[in-house]
């Protein structure tokens, strides 16, 4: 038996299994067999295979996005990364998938899930198939304590579903999921709703908008926000009409 003398340093090892010699008749059959308990492939829309597995290694670099995530929950904000495999590079069928995410703060209250949370996913993410499903995952996760309003007056109700928006927001960044638009219908009830705000609220601001003190009512004989209550009596502080001559 020849020596066989090995350079570099091992850093891997699978142990293979023999593979059994069977008749033509035997190897169709047990094919067939394969074929109908075997779960189904998960493909993309143009038939592309998108299942990864645990032998895929991590290359030496990887395409990354890091959000910012700052709570008015936490003194500290919270930087999230997410690393992205790039398939088929430099052919018209490029394309990126989630390979891991880290999350970084110096909030040490959250420390635990900090680390926890990150490896699960990061191993979801290597699985491949249809990952999408975190987002409403994170997104359905409830604070007891309650949520926060966002600058821009979006409720969060968690930190945890804020970093399920951030991942739908990667997702649709590298092409997973769509953008999210709205159809014809909801963007024209949209507009003639923010019309008929605009108008109501130019109605109020011309009456907030006053010389004359707060809490004025009305005067029917100059049609000014002007009468107020001066020493038992209704009088205008614009055209001087008093009720009490």
């Amino acid at each position: 038996m020849a020596t066989i003398k090995i350079d570099k340093k091992i850093v891997d090892y699978r142990v293979e299994q023999p593979v059994d010699k069977v008749t033509p008749d035997a190897g169709e059959a047990v094919a067939k067999s394969e074929a109908a308990t075997a779960p189904p492939r998960e493909t993309s829309s143009d038939g592309k295979v998108v299942r990864m597995h645990e032998k895929l290694d991590r290359p030496e670099m990887l395409r990354g996005s890091t959000y910012k995530v700052k709570t008015p929950v936490s003194d500290h904000a919270m930087y999230v990364t997410i690393n992205d495999l790039v398939l088929n590079p430099g052919t018209e069928h490029e394309t990126q998938r989630p390979f891991e995410i880290f999350i970084n703060s110096k909030n040490l209250d959250h420390y635990q899930w900090i680390v926890a949370l990150p490896r699960i996913m990061s191993a979801v993410f290597r699985k491949g198939g249809d990952v999408t499903f975190l987002v409403d995952e994170l997104k359905a996760v409830f604070d007891p304590r309650g949520g926060y309003w966002q600058p821009g007056g979006k409720f969060m109700p968690s930190i945890i579903a804020e970093l399920g928006h951030i991942i739908e927001k990667h997702l649709q960044y590298i092409g997973m999921l769509p953008p999210a638009t709205l159809d014809p219908h909801q963007k024209k009830l949209i507009e003639a709703t923010r019309r008929a705000y605009e108008e109501q609220k130019k109605q109020q601001d011309a009456f907030a908008k006053s010389d004359y003190p707060e809490g004025a009512q009305l005067c029917l004989h100059c049609n000014t926000v002007a009468v107020v209550l001066m020493d038992g009596c209704m009088t205008c502080l614009s055209c001087g009409d008093s009720k009490c001559g």
